[in-house]
């Protein structure tokens, strides 16, 4: 590799020179549960029809009034409450970062409990905003007492509530939530819903939404079945997210980006028979997870599981030359300590996973 010169690095932010680039782990030949994908394709009939619309497609024109399609019909899916709109990402972590673009005032803050998910924090970082965490329980509840007073001392232009929590899969207290929710609203601030694992939780925020006018709806497609795609959205009240949507680059969403979604949410029941089984399976797996000796899994409302076990760095070894590959955790916080990350995978990925990790134990 070609040595840069001291010079040219100067020209580069000294913290983007000391962050770590978000890393993605090698999978080849491995089954495949470390990044909460859904682990179902598409059948042939569904994958032939695709391939033949998007062939079709005029990739020589800018995207046009079909990224206005999607939106209502992603609104319509959604049930998206009259008077709100909706704003398209390249994935939720565009529309992460736009958020902190579009609210990067004199003295701005993000925070956000930890842990929680990445993109929060490194989306303040890269704007230059500062960032505060508060740590959740020890059962990984919110501590609504740190947070209240957090966001009394800091009061932050944007709080992320994900709902359920990654990488703990749970959903917070509804009472405790609403609490904050009515904190930030009281000191002007924005509240962001993060609906990631909408697919598979057993509540949503959807319902709450309009007794808010400083609230956000943030939901991705990626759980939904369509990680490769990259298309969130993020709804709320109309005037704010207007004003939002100006910061959005032109032409963020692709024709194919486009027609994928359409497509997918044309077959929403084929992807809802999907949600359903990966239910299944993670309840199937919560009970064969809490019967090894030594592993404490954890509740979970997402296509994922957390689970603590004697030795994490040990035992993702161990599965990792079993072809099984999870997502260790255990440096992230201090309360994962020792803590894996598994995706709920198909019946017989997680028939593979189980007797890899009861033979690493």
């Amino acid at each position: 590799m070609k040595e840069v010169s001291p010079q040219t690095l100067q020209r580069l932010r000294q913290d983007v020179q000391s962050m770590h680039a978000y890393a993605v782990q090698e999978s080849t030949g491995m089954v495949k549960l470390d990044a909460m994908e859904n682990p179902h394709r598409l059948s042939l009939p569904l994958q032939t029809a695709l391939g033949l619309r998007l062939g079709a497609l005029a990739l020589n024109r800018y995207p046009g009034e079909r990224v206005n399609v999607l939106r209502r019909a992603l609104a319509a899916y959604a049930h998206m409450p009259a008077g709100f709109d909706i704003m398209l990402g390249n994935g939720s972590d565009e529309l992460i970062s736009l958020l902190a673009l579009a609210c990067d005032v004199p003295g701005a803050s993000i925070l956000a409990p930890l842990p929680g998910f990445v993109m929060y924090a490194m989306s303040a970082q890269l704007q230059g905003l500062a960032f505060h965490g508060v740590a959740l329980s020890a059962d990984f509840e919110l501590d609504e007492a740190a947070m209240l007073a957090a966001i009394a001392q800091h009061k932050p232009a944007i709080t992320y509530l994900a709902y359920p929590n990654n990488p703990t899969a749970n959903l917070w207290n509804d009472a405790a939530i609403e609490n904050i929710v009515l904190a930030v609203g009281e000191q002007g601030g924005l509240v962001v819903i993060d609906e990631a694992y909408q697919p598979f939780a057993s509540k949503s925020y959807i319902d709450r939404l309009t007794q808010h006018s400083h609230v956000l709806l943030l939901r991705t497609l990626s759980k939904f079945g369509l990680a490769g795609v990259r298309l969130g959205y993020l709804m709320g009240p109309a005037a704010l997210i207007a004003e939002i949507d100006k910061v959005r680059p032109p032409y963020n969403i692709s024709v194919l980006n486009c027609e994928c979604a359409l497509f997918a949410l044309e077959h929403h029941a084929v992807f809802a028979t999907q949600a359903r089984e990966v239910c299944a399976q993670r309840a199937l797996l919560l009970e064969a997870l809490g019967q090894l000796p030594g592993v404490r899994p954890y509740p979970s409302d997402a296509n994922m599981i957390l689970l603590r076990v004697p030795d994490a760095q040990k035992t993702f070894d161990a599965l990792k030359l079993r072809k099984v590959l999870l997502k260790n955790v255990s440096k992230m916080h201090p309360l994962l300590d020792n803590c894996l990350r598994l995706t709920v995978g198909t019946a017989e990925e997680n028939a593979k996973l189980l007797a890899a990790l009861e033979a690493s134990l």
